[in-house]
């Protein structure tokens, strides 16, 4: 029987934890596809762990970014690699789903849209550009920047951070080495810390499961906590296809109780706008009434339907 947990030969003291071996993936190579899949198994099962260690600063962050916002700033994502592409894809993905502006949640990735499919070489390493497209974004005070490295050595990312820092914008680290010297620039530091990865290095694999983690957390607590939802459905999605006029639809009818004749007559006399349409059901008044009723509550839902 093989034994594949074997120690590992004694190694340089790696200065990186994300560079460190992992002792359970010593004989990756030789293992067949069920061992590594439940050693896999078993290493990602540690990363919920790490992220559920740092939910007092995950918090601090989220109430940063509502603060921000609240003030007329914006969430400010940047990383390089794969930390890079998860926070394209958080970005992106919080416009469709909370209604709010594509601005609001902002993705900067070192080398751009090209880095977003494919590598583009010595990317990380520029600090100047990383300023240059914060200084394009018109970086303020209200903006919170949110620098995304599982080593926390990225030149890219270390720019950005000590620019946003002088610009008097909250900065906000996610890291996996809580020593590194991106955690010394985030006046909030997340630092889920992971463990070596399976395959040495490779930070897309734990780091980067960690970092989806807490990029979901931030996102939607903040998107939350601005009134994006309704109990836990998404009042503000935009239904700009079929699919997503049937979920809007089925939304009004679980938040009012209503008929789904009543839903869907709603939803179109609203402009296909379901926070709208909630009003006019729940308060049994027309599109223009309900229009009036959430501008008067300051756009705030459950104070325009008097709950």
């Amino acid at each position: 029987m093989h034994r594949y947990n074997a120690a590992m030969p004694s190694q340089r003291k790696e200065r990186r934890t994300t560079e460190k071996r992992n002792a359970a993936s010593w004989k990756l190579d030789q293992m067949p596809a069920k061992a590594i899949l439940r050693m896999m198994n078993r290493e990602d099962r540690k990363v919920a762990v790490a992220v559920g260690r740092e939910i007092p600063a995950i918090a601090r962050a989220v109430d940063a970014i509502v603060s921000g916002i609240r003030r007329g700033g914006r969430l400010i994502y940047l990383g390089a690699g794969s930390s890079g592409r998860m926070a394209v894809l958080d970005a992106a993905e919080c416009a469709p789903t909370f209604g709010v502006p594509a601005t609001l949640v902002q993705a900067l990735i070192a080398g751009g849209r090209r880095a977003v499919t494919g590598a583009v070489e010595g990317a990380e390493d520029s600090v100047r550009n990383a300023e240059r497209e914060l200084r394009r974004a018109k970086l303020t005070r209200n903006d919170v920047v949110v620098g995304i490295s599982a080593s926390g050595t990225t030149p890219y990312v270390l720019g950005a951070m000590k620019f946003a820092r002088k610009r008097g914008a909250t900065t906000v680290a996610i890291t996996a080495d809580r020593r590194s010297p991106l955690a010394r620039e985030g006046k909030i530091v997340i630092a889920a810390e992971t463990g070596a990865e399976v395959v040495t290095g490779s930070t897309r694999l734990k780091a980067g499961t960690a970092q989806k983690m807490v990029l979901n957390m931030l996102s939607t607590a903040a998107m939350a906590r601005l009134g994006h939802v309704y109990e836990n459905l998404m009042i503000d999605v935009v239904p700009k296809n079929q699919k997503l006029i049937e979920r809007g639809v089925r939304i009004l009818e679980e938040a009012s109780g209503k008929e789904l004749s009543a839903a869907k007559h709603a939803l179109r006399q609203s402009g296909h706008k379901v926070r709208v349409a909630l009003v006019m059901l729940k308060k049994d008044v027309d599109a223009r009434e309900a229009k009036r009723l959430l501008a008067r509550a300051d756009g705030n839902l459950r104070k325009a339907l008097g709950e």
